[in-house]
């Protein structure tokens, strides 16, 4: 036999042993010890409301003279439901408003789609979150923007944090 291949079977069998002298030296009746459970990860729970327009905030709410969000847009661009519910109010009537939807979406929110150009929904129409209501305009507005208010027991309230997820109720 070559050195070299005895040298290398020797050092293989010194290791083999050692790990099996300390495999001998374990006492296989302890139980391991349980694996580390790691806490749930807290994931922000799904929004209550979706954003009604893809465009940029260029209002935010104070609660006085913006009661909601205005967001920027294009003429024509799609407006949709921001949560499910049914349609109570269609029409022009308030002129701080102009062309405007309004949906209740159960006995406390209601939301407000303002300065719309076209209303592709009408009076007592159940819509679903996502649904095309409306055709962001300018009525009574300096420029092409949706209104958007969530009423909470008919008080204005800052939409943004329903829109992302930290407030439900």
């Amino acid at each position: 036999m070559h050195l070299q291949t005895f040298v290398l079977r020797t050092g293989a069998a010194a290791l083999l042993a050692a790990g099996l002298a300390g495999c001998a030296s374990v006492d296989l009746n302890t139980p391991w010890p349980a694996p580390a459970v790691k806490p749930p990860v807290q994931q922000r729970p799904a929004a209550l409301f979706i954003r009604p327009a893809n465009g940029a905030t260029i209002a935010r709410f104070d609660g006085d003279r913006v009661k909601g969000i205005d967001i920027a847009g294009n003429l024509g661009d799609p407006v949709v439901a921001s949560a499910d519910g049914r349609v109570v109010y269609v029409g022009g009537e308030l002129p701080a408003y102009g062309n405007m939807v309004i949906v209740k979406h159960n006995e406390t929110f209601l939301t407000a789609y303002a300065h719309v150009q076209t209303i592709l929904v009408k009076e007592n129409a159940v819509v679903r979150q996502g649904d095309k209501i409306a055709e962001m305009g300018r009525s009574n507005a300096d420029r092409v923007k949706l209104r958007f208010e969530i009423r909470k027991n008919g008080n204005p309230v800052d939409p943004e944090p329903y829109l992302n997820g930290r407030l439900q109720q």
